[in-house]
């Protein structure tokens, strides 16, 4: 029985796609020690480095004080606390909407949220970059699902006006891509959302807490937040905690609470991490410095970038995609940077195409210049090595 899947890992391993877990030792600060080696740290998502923060520690200590360590149920049983419903209402009021919903991970939400949105017989348009969880969300709702170029305006605009008997129509996009850093047209798909009657859900698992005067996301970063039905996002990125959210008019959220089987389904968010969540929020108001150097961070790492003829186009965001090309040459890629002491993970497809894999980099607001200076000299030595030489994924 096993030799079948034997098989197939030797088949994945000769195409160099065979993953492993390597061990953190340490929070998820700028520097961390990976399997006992202290580096510094150029993969996490804890854009804001609030997830070692004393704040959410301790909001988190007092609630396993009060409620334990599991919620025992789903919310619809007994899985109901005061912690899940005030994080539901402080989301509401951070993303300036009428109510929220919480899930589990990013990933439930997605492939919950848009079969209980889009069925068969209607018509899903989904970006063709969008996340993982998006792709199969899309496939179980068992909607047609027509896919649109990157970003491309015009080819949704064919697809919306080709496709007009379709009871229902629900446009999703990423807001800031993962793997790219870039960000989503969201006036264009606003505009072509409201002239075609379609429903607009945003994934802005990338941008809250980094985009935005207030870090509420992409529809705050364009002064659209009244005109996005569904905006989804996670707590466990930029926040520092863990877990996902929807926010929306209170029908949406009424009808997913009711209809969506990743959230009716699952056993809910234990009341320490949403404390923990409700922390993260009052952080984020209280130390705005943090997106501040989040940027001058981020800036600052493009530009020792640029000086080395090492592009990071498409991004606009703190998120670098380092192009190498093959999945072999990222893999020593990433090797090489963690000899020099930087950890910066090797993406290879199918989490990007194929002839793309890359070092996808990230910075924390929490990262000193002299973490900055550190991972430039390293990828100048990456780049003397003749590993970036193939340009960028745009």
């Amino acid at each position: 029985m096993t030799a079948m899947f034997e098989k197939e890992l030797i088949h994945i391993q000769e195409q160099q796609l065979l993953r492993s877990q390597v061990r953190i030792g340490s929070a998820q600060g700028p520097r961390v020690t990976v399997d006992g080696k202290p580096v510094v740290l150029l993969c996490s998502n804890n854009y804001l480095g609030i997830a070692e923060h004393p704040a959410l520690k301790q909001a988190a200590c007092d609630a396993m004080e009060r409620y334990g360590v599991g919620s025992g149920a789903s919310r619809l049983v007994s899985g109901n606390t005061e912690m899940h419903e005030e994080l539901e209402r402080r989301i509401a009021v951070f993303k300036g909407a009428e109510s929220a919903i919480l899930f589990n991970s990013g990933y439930a939400a997605n492939t919950g949220i848009i079969p209980a949105v889009a069925g068969e017989g209607d018509l899903v348009l989904s970006d063709q970059l969008n996340h993982a969880s998006i792709i199969d969300g899309c496939r179980l709702s068992r909607a047609r699902t027509e896919v649109f170029r990157h970003r491309d305006m015009d080819h949704l605009e064919t697809l919306l006006r080709s496709n007009t008997t379709a009871p229902r129509k629900l446009i999703i996009t990423d807001g800031v891509f993962s793997m790219d850093g870039d960000i989503a047209p969201l006036p264009e798909l606003v505009r072509l959302a409201e002239r075609y009657n379609a429903i607009l859900m945003v994934d802005d698992a990338h941008a809250t807490g980094v985009l935005g005067g207030h870090g509420r996301g992409t529809a705050e970063h364009f002064c659209l937040k009244d005109r996005v039905h569904i905006q989804m996002g996670t707590l466990g990125k930029a926040l520092g905690s863990f877990g996902a959210y929807v926010a929306g008019a209170r029908d949406i959220v009424r009808y997913l609470l009711n209809t969506c089987r990743s959230y009716v389904f699952s056993t809910s968010l234990p009341p320490a991490v949403c404390a923990a969540s409700i922390a993260s929020l009052d952080v984020l108001e209280a130390e705005p410095w943090r997106r501040e150097k989040l940027w001058n961070n981020r800036n600052r790492l493009a530009h020792g970038l640029a000086s080395l003829g090492v592009s990071i186009a498409p991004s606009a965001t703190p998120i670098f995609p380092l192009l190498v090309g093959s999945s072999d040459q990222a893999l020593h890629a990433s090797q090489r940077a963690f000899a020099q002491g930087m950890f910066a993970t090797a993406i290879r497809p199918p989490t990007v195409p194929n002839g793309s894999a890359r070092l996808r980099a990230t910075v924390m607001a929490t990262h000193s210049e002299e973490d900055i200076a550190q991972v430039v000299g390293i990828f100048r030595i990456l780049k003397e090595e003749g590993y970036f030489s193939h340009g960028s994924p745009g």
